[in-house]
């Protein structure tokens, strides 16, 4: 108490000891005065001073411990000690029982009214330990999960939904109230979600239980509660949010609204359909925040990336995407989106939703309930002058010829297929009704991806592959698998104890050669899918795949996932 207690000038020290000039200093000061911030942050942010150093010249001066959280074994029964709100407040987490005293990670030690308040609040005396104020945020947001608050909540709506005294109409009433049960049960799963980046939340009615499951990185994680009876509540709050019928229980419902939770603006897209028990809803969350992913993020490999972005600016041809729903094709489109959306090009979008919606570009939803499908739009945004149109998916005979017709007459066309890979993807539109000679003529490439789960840096370990996945590597790779080196996952706070944190894009790009062109033209499959196996510079997936395995982005695990969605996959490698 008494190290925290002393006054000490940290700007004068830094000065003193040469990590900043007089002059950064008084700038420093200046700008704190404006601000409002503690000095080091200033500091850090104008760049006067790395945050690391900074922080293990504080540790110095203060004789306390500097921690990096992102390799730290917590126990979340201590941390549970001091309530969110007081940690979030003062950037501070409990890290360990010495005894006499707790361990205390504060990101500003010198506070010396949280350290007080800390103390109080902990009933024990605290010895504190300098840590990240970056690594502390993130790591609330992973320690501090809203499972306990979400049980706590769901009991409360059900003591309230007794028998007997569900009222429909009343709680439809009442739904502007901010402090029902019901709103507040929401408002934590919405939260708990954002804070392990779910992409979907779908809530489900059993015989006995309601189950709560979010899917993160592609993969669900359950919350089971007793409080069966409370679905109805969560989904008829759900119906009004999106502006659906209430009453209609028989027949799903499609509807859509957006919410801001933890500073983050989620546009929610919400299907309902009648089960046994029920009703199932499935939201999917869309993080409007930072809008779409750049191409320089979605993981294409820079030499792959450098052609993309040369096909993407071609005048005129097709170019497909393709892949099983949930690989990331959205995502790869609207990033070229943004690199060709400038004023000189008029883009127009045909989507089935509009996920993102992005500035200068005629974004179309479709709608076949009043029949405006992707076809009628198509021929609509034909006669609007466009230069580059985006068709969301090629799902018809005639969605395909109007989308190869205007590639082959001056517009550059983006569109998905959901095929496995992209030898295969050129043939399906033949095999849909397409003319052999349109498709031939029209595309330029295409473009196969899958997402694989990133391992999580905190906690994987070294995986020594058995003698069977070895020679499947080896088969594949060759001369390459004689120095590889696999990491596999382990499991720990910051991934939820699944080994894995993100995910990243594994692609194969296919360009139509003469040689393809012509195979096209005559429709022939066979010829098509040996000229493409050979073709040089083609790497399929699975080799992607086991290059981010070898980096230790991903697990050998991820690999034989992809492998097995994909037909025949060490057949490719055998040509190549």
């Amino acid at each position: 108490m008494a190290i925290v207690k002393q006054k000490i000038r940290i700007g004068e020290l830094l000065v003193q000891n040469q990590a900043i000039t007089e002059q950064q200093l008084l700038t420093g000061l200046d700008k704190q005065k404006e601000l409002g911030q503690r000095l080091g942050r200033v500091l850090i942010d104008l760049g006067y001073v790395d945050e690391e150093k900074f922080l293990s010249f504080l540790s110095q001066q203060l004789q306390i411990p500097f921690i990096d959280l992102r390799r730290y074994d917590f126990d979340v029964t201590l941390i549970q000690l001091l309530p969110e709100t007081y940690a979030r407040r003062y950037r501070a987490i409990v890290l360990a029982d010495q005894g006499a005293q707790l361990l205390v990670g504060m990101s500003d030690p010198m506070d010396i009214f949280a350290f007080d308040e800390i103390e109080r609040i902990l009933q024990q005396p605290i010895q504190q330990a300098v840590v990240r104020e970056s690594e502390l945020l993130n790591t609330l947001d992973l320690v501090y999960r809203r499972t306990e608050e979400i049980a706590s909540f769901a009991e409360e709506l059900d003591e309230e939904l007794t028998e007997g005294q569900f009222d429909l109409e009343a709680l439809s009433l009442n739904a502007d109230e901010s402090d029902a049960p019901v709103v507040k049960l929401l408002q934590s799963i919405f939260e708990d979600a954002v804070q392990v980046r779910a992409s979907d939340i779908h809530i489900e009615p059993d015989e006995n239980v309601l189950r709560i499951r979010q899917r993160v990185d592609g993969v669900l994680q359950e919350q089971v509660m007793k409080e069966r009876r409370i679905a109805p509540a969560l989904v008829l709050r759900l119906k009004l949010l999106s502006g659906l019928d209430i009453s209609e229980k028989r027949l799903p419902q499609d509807g859509r609204f957006s919410l801001k939770v933890k500073g983050h603006k989620i546009d929610v897209r919400l299907s309902t359909m009648p089960i046994t028990n029920g009703e199932s809803v499935v939201m999917r969350l869309l993080d409007q925040t930072e809008g779409a992913t750049s191409l320089d993020k979605v993981g294409m490999p820079a030499e792959m990336l450098k052609i993309f972005r040369k096909l993407i600016h071609m005048p005129h041809g097709l170019i497909l995407v393709t892949g099983p729903t949930g690989s990331g094709k959205t995502t790869t489109l609207y990033g070229a989106l943004q690199e060709l959306n400038e004023i000189g090009k008029k883009i127009i979008t045909v989507e089935d939703p509009v996920e993102y919606r992005l500035h200068r570009i005629n974004q179309v939803q479709i709608n076949p309930k009043i029949d405006l499908s992707f076809a009628r739009v198509l021929r609509a945004a034909l006669r609007q002058d466009p230069d580059i149109l985006l068709v969301g998916e090629i799902r018809d005979t005639e969605t395909a010829e109007i989308a190869l017709r205007a590639a082959m007459t001056g517009h550059l066309v983006l569109s998905t297929l959901h095929t496995n890979d992209a030898v295969s993807s050129a043939m399906r539109l033949i095999d849909m009704g397409a003319e052999g000679f349109l498709v031939a003529t029209s595309l330029r490439a295409v473009v196969a991806q899958r997402l694989v789960r990133r391992l999580c840096d905190n906690c994987f370990v070294e995986h020594q592959p058995d003698t069977k996945d070895l020679a499947w590597i080896k088969g594949i790779l060759g001369e390459q698998a004689e120095d590889i080196q696999l990491k596999q996952a382990s499991g720990c706070h910051r991934c939820n104890n699944t080994g894995y944190r993100g995910r990243i894009g594994v692609f194969e790009l296919l360009i139509i050669s003469d040689a393809l062109a012509d195979a096209l033209r005559r429709a022939d499959s066979m010829d098509f899918v040996k000229i493409a196996k050979a073709a040089p510079g083609y790497q399929p997936l699975v080799v992607s795949a086991l290059k981010f395995a070898a980096q230790g982005i991903t697990s050998l695990d991820e690999v034989l996932r992809v492998a097995e969605q994909i037909d025949e996959s060490l057949d490719f490698m055998d040509v190549a």
